[in-house]
C-alpha cells in the first residue's frame, strides 16, 4: 500500500469538519478514506498554527475596546457637557 499525499486545503477542510461543523473523527475517517490518526495529527498540526492566530484576534479584540473606551473618555473631556462642567462655571 503506498502512502496517499494530500493536500493541504484538503488536510485543512477534513480538519475543519471535525473542530467546526463537530462531525466525530471516525465519521470524517471512513467519509474521506483517511485514518483516524492521519486526523488527528492534522488536527494537531493546524490547532499549533490557529492558536497564533487566535491570539491576534484576541489582541485585536481588546485594543477594540480599549480604544472605544479612549475615544469615549476624550469625547466627554472635549464637550463642555462633561461631569466636570458645572464645577467649571
Amino acid at each position: 500500500m503506498g502512502k496517499a499525499n494530500f493536500t493541504e486545503d484538503f488536510k485543512r477542510d477534513a480538519v475543519r469538519q471535525i473542530t467546526e461543523r463537530g462531525y466525530p473523527v471516525a465519521e470524517v475517517s471512513q467519509r474521506l478514506g483517511v485514518s483516524q490518526h492521519s486526523l488527528y495529527e492534522w488536527k494537531k498540526k493546524f490547532a499549533a498554527s490557529n492558536g497564533k492566530a487566535s491570539d491576534d484576534a484576541d489582541e485585536v479584540r481588546r485594543l477594540k475596546k480599549e480604544l472605544a473606551r479612549v475615544t469615549e473618555e476624550r469625547d466627554i473631556l472635549k464637550n463642555d457637557h462633561g461631569p466636570w462642567s458645572a464645577c467649571a462655571r
